[in-house]
C-alpha cells in the first residue's frame, strides 16, 4: 500500500537503508540556515552536527560553550565558509560508523541486516565496508577490500575518536591480500 501512496517518489533520495539505518539514508539529514540579509541562498557539502549549534550559536552571542562535544561552525552556518567538520561519528540502533569528507566506514557488525518491522536495510554486515559517497551515493559499490590503504586509514581514524571501546558488537576482520 506505501508504494501506491507515494507513486514513483523515492523518499530517501537515491540513498541507501532509511530510518534505524547505518546507511545515508539513515543518517543524512537536509539542514537549512535562514537568516535575511546575512545569509545567502547556496548549496553546501560541509560535514556538520546539529550538535555543532550550540557552540556556533554561543559564538554568535559572544559565550563559550564548552560542555559538549560541539564544534563552533559559526562561519559554516553562515555560508561564509565551505570547511565543516573534518571527520564524524554517526550513530543508528547502537552501531557507529565514521564519516569522513567524501567517505563513510562502516565496521563489521553481528546482528540482522534487515528491520523487518520497518522494512529498511540498517547495515549490519559481518564484513567492513567502505563507500565513496561522492562517486557512489547510493553506496552500492563497498571499496573495503579494492582498497586496504583508505580502509586502514579510516579504522584509524575511527579507533581514535571512538576508543577501542567500539569493538563491543563489531566483529573484527581480516582481508587476505
Amino acid at each position: 500500500m506505501m508504494l501506491l501512496k507515494i507513486g514513483n517518489h523515492d523518499p530517501k533520495g537515491g540513498l541507501r537503508g532509511g530510518k534505524y539505518s547505518i546507511f545515508e539514508a539513515g543518517t543524512r539529514v537536509p539542514f537549512i540556515t535562514y537568516w535575511k540579509g546575512t545569509i545567502e541562498p547556496q548549496v553546501s557539502d560541509a560535514i556538520v552536527c546539529q550538535m555543532d549549534l550550540l557552540a556556533s550559536i554561543a559564538d554568535l552571542v559572544d559565550t563559550n560553550e564548552a560542555s559538549t562535544d560541539s564544534k563552533n561552525l559559526i562561519d559554516t552556518f553562515l555560508g561564509i565558509s565551505e570547511k565543516g567538520r573534518d571527520h564524524l561519528i554517526i550513530e543508528a540502533t547502537g552501531k557507529t560508523a565514521l564519516r569522513s569528507g567524501d567517505w563513510l566506514y562502516i565496521p563489521a557488525y553481528d546482528g540482522e541486516n534487515y528491520r523487518k518491522a520497518v522494512g529498511i536495510e540498517v547495515g549490519n554486515f559481518p564484513y567492513e565496508q567502505l563507500y565513496n559517497l561522492k562517486e557512489d551515493k547510493g553506496q552500492q559499490n563497498n571499496l573495503a577490500e579494492s582498497n586496504p590503504k583508505k580502509i586502514a586509514e579510516m579504522k584509524q581514524i575511527f579507533i581514535d575518536l571512538r576508543g577501542e571501546e567500539y569493538q563491543k558488537g563489531v566483529k573484527e576482520v581480516v582481508f587476505q591480500e
